[in-house]
């Protein structure tokens, strides 16, 4: 899986009514059925969270945030440069250092990746263009089914117990990759394009992990690891109470491998020895 991180620094404020009993099922399926996600919130100019994104002080504060001072060796976030991965001497070292950190931390930044700046700036916008269009344009893909193309406000809202400050795009890529007009518009070249560049740069992240498991290197592509892929494009308005709620409450992602580009704003963190650690935002990275 990939997953592309955007945001908007925008807000506009406009008064609402608290006066009111309080039918939190009721507000939800409201909210879920104008299919305007949460950028139709932010269109609308909203100043206070609906109080359905309010979230427990568990999840917003189970872990404490590693704060400077204290920031050292152990919470740097690695990086694997891939710029020589076909020089023998390299790849051994390459190999190693990504079993040591997959054991250690599970997560990387990965740089000299190979996929142009050109192209990752291209899928932020496109990303970022999609969901910043009108309700009426991309409301015929909002849907809670399973689809190659479906956009919605968290797959859990009716259940959760705290809504994260998120839309969310799913476009499946492959196999089977279906004709282009399924996707959206507002980005459609642009993801079959960045489609191929995370197909390639997969396959040699699985080929080194195949080996740092001791395995042959074509082991993991072997047994089916790279035949599909899908991207995940979470899009992250400006929050009028960002002390209320998260964009994305802790978690594991579902799937073998997710390839993560973010954009200039930041905010991803990731849970390393009991604390979080930012995870700086890098011009041309992967992680």
């Amino acid at each position: 899986m990939a997953e592309m991180e955007t945001g908007n620094d925008h807000q506009k404020t406009l008064p609402i009514n608290e006066d009111r009993v309080y039918d939190r099922a009721k507000a939800v399926k409201e909210f879920d059925g104008t299919k305007a996600g949460v950028q139709g919130l932010v269109d609308a100019g909203i100043d206070k969270l609906p109080p359905f994104f309010y979230m427990s002080p568990e999840y917003l504060h189970d872990h404490p945030k590693l704060t400077d001072p204290y920031l050292h060796s152990d919470f740097q976030v690695p990086i694997i440069d891939l710029k020589d991965v076909l020089d023998p001497a390299e790849h051994k070292e390459m190999v190693e250092k990504m079993r040591r950190e997959s054991e250690e931390w599970g997560f990387f930044k990965l740089i000299n990746h190979g996929i142009p700046q050109q192209v990752l700036k291209e899928v932020l916008d496109g990303v970022r263009r999609f969901h910043e269009q009108p309700r009426e344009v991309k409301m015929k893909y909002y849907s809670r089914e399973t689809d190659i193309v479906r956009y919605y406000t968290n797959y859990d809202l009716h259940q959760s117990r705290g809504a994260s400050w998120r839309d969310t795009l799913i476009c499946v890529m492959a196999p089977d990759t279906p004709p282009p007009e399924k996707y959206p518009f507002a980005c459609r070249d642009i993801l079959l394009e960045y489609s191929k560049h995370v197909q390639s740069l997969g396959e040699v992240i699985f080929g080194l992990l195949s080996e740092a498991l001791g395995l042959d290197p074509d082991h993991l592509k072997d047994i089916g690891c790279s035949e599909g892929h899908t991207f995940g494009c979470q899009y992250y308005p400006a929050c009028p109470e960002p002390d209320r709620t998260l964009g994305h409450v802790p978690h594991h992602d579902p799937d073998f491998l997710t390839i993560l580009l973010q954009d200039q704003i930041g905010g991803l963190q990731v849970l390393h020895k009991h604390h979080w650690i930012d995870v700086s935002y890098g011009r041309s990275s992967h992680s």
